[in-house]
């Protein structure tokens, strides 16, 4: 456990800073969520803005002195980007050397040149997959849109049969697999083991993405029967160079991180000695800093080098792609903050004693929780964030899978039915040129989708583990 996980617990097993009693913390909860809930969609504030006023509004409802929550707000700031914050840069840089290489379009056009008609869909699945790893979801909305949009027309498909599936594939590796941030921030909140927990998300993954993806596209396909339209068919960013890297190096390149961290998970389990040199090496190798440092460096040499980038390009996509994830990099620290806000109030302890009174399992209030605060919000990091404070003292006394099987359970839960006040919902909906009602038949039935089958295979997964 790392120097930052033993701060966070203790901090979380302080003291509550006001002796509020359960109804008044849970009114409390609920007055803080409702502030956030209209600031966001009413007033259209920036979620950073929201849940720093927000968790100040917190404090106030549960009668806490002003010092105190501004304090706790301030600390898991602090402790949350300490801890996600590089590994969402290094995930931001690695992304955009992907894209601006031309190495994302290498892996769609070599995997599109030897995929048949018939499995045009499970190689759309298979691209957003293997390219959603290192990226944002919405900047793989914008890298894998284009492509879509060109499959549908020359193939003439129809578009939600080879959208779903790349969408759905987009949408599971942001919800389920780190480093993206709602995971990593979940799983920093509630003590995870990264490596267990990317492994225990792939096992809920690849049979989720295949039934939201391909599966259900066949019937989004009858539903909303359309085209591409013309007009939304853009430039690839590839289209500019005379020279890109290879599929292989590509490939290789984008899962090395990931290879890295299971290494160190299977390790960590079958050796499961601190004084073995093996374990001692890939305990550092396996980090998620070094795994994702280590990415992105050869990165620049197997992606940028290859692609002809100059020292001088290298600087400037590296410095292009920081910039965008600062409003990430503020939401998931008020986020951490408004986490240590309801921790030190005294919520995770209501929230334990309420579990426990009602006999609702761990994972399923997780879930609950999480789908409660995504409809709410429309943000998947923000339900994420939220409800991984409000379930963390859940995971006291839960082994390493069950903590894993918990953050997935949250993931799952912040993915539950997109809808208007979402932001993914308007880019989905303008790119494939449909209307409110046809976006909902697809788009937020495919959440919804992914959300109620993920959180079936956490649940099965909880027998085993």
């Amino acid at each position: 456990m790392t120097s930052l996980s033993v701060e966070m617990l203790a901090a979380d097993a302080a003291e509550p800073i006001t002796s509020a009693g359960n109804a008044q913390l849970g009114i409390a909860v609920l007055a803080g969520i409702a502030v956030i809930v209209l600031l966001i969609t009413k007033f259209k504030l920036h979620a950073f803005l929201a849940l720093t006023i927000g968790s100040l509004a917190l404090g106030a409802f549960a009668g806490a002195p002003l010092a105190d929550t501004i304090k706790s707000f301030s600390t898991g700031l602090g402790n949350t980007v300490a801890g996600v914050g590089v590994l969402i840069a290094l995930g931001a840089i690695l992304g955009k050397l992907l894209a601006d290489s031309g190495g994302a379009d290498q892996i769609v056009d070599t995997i599109l040149a030897k995929a048949s008609r018939r499995s045009m869909p499970w190689a759309m699945v298979l691209i957003a997959s293997v390219i959603g790893l290192p990226l944002f979801f919405e900047v793989g909305i914008v890298l894998l849109i284009p492509v879509v949009l060109m499959v549908a027309k020359r193939g003439n498909y129809s578009l939600m049969r080879i959208g779903i599936p790349a969408l759905a594939g987009l949408s599971v590796m942001h919800g389920l697999i780190p480093p993206h941030p709602g995971p990593l921030v979940a799983i920093d909140a509630v003590g995870a083991n990264l490596g267990v927990t990317l492994a225990l998300g792939l096992v809920v993954a690849i049979p989720t993405v295949i039934i939201a993806g391909p599966v259900f596209s066949r019937y989004a396909a009858r539903w909303v029967d359309i085209q591409a339209p013309e007009h939304m068919i853009p430039t690839r960013p590839s289209e500019d160079l005379e020279k890109r890297p290879g599929f292989g190096v590509t490939v290789a390149t984008v899962m090395l991180p990931v290879v890295l961290m299971l290494v160190k998970a299977l390790v960590d389990i079958v050796v499961d000695d601190p004084e073995n040199a093996v374990q001692k090496v890939t305990d550092v190798v396996g980090s998620p800093l070094i795994a994702l440092l280590a990415a992105v460096i050869v990165a620049l040499f197997t992606l940028g080098r290859a692609a002809g980038f100059t020292k001088e390009r290298l600087s400037s996509t590296v410095d292009k792609s920081l910039a965008p994830i600062a409003g990430v990099l503020l939401i998931v620290g008020a986020g951490g903050g408004f986490k240590q806000t309801l921790i030190d109030i005294g919520v995770g302890q209501m929230i334990l004693e309420f579990s426990e009174s009602w006999s609702i399992p761990a994972l399923l209030l997780a879930w609950l929780i999480a789908v409660a605060i995504r409809l709410a919000t429309g943000s998947a990091t923000v339900a994420t964030i939220s409800a991984a404070g409000l379930v963390a003292p859940l995971a006291e006394g839960m082994s390493t899978g069950e903590t894993a099987l918990l953050v997935l359970a949250i993931g799952a839960g912040s993915l539950f039915f997109s809808h208007v006040n979402d932001a993914g919902f308007w880019l989905v909906k303008e790119y494939f040129g449909m209307n409110v009602g046809q976006t909902v038949k697809t788009w937020s039935v495919m959440e919804t989708i992914i959300s109620v089958v993920a959180l079936v295979f956490v649940l099965l997964l909880s027998l085993l583990v």
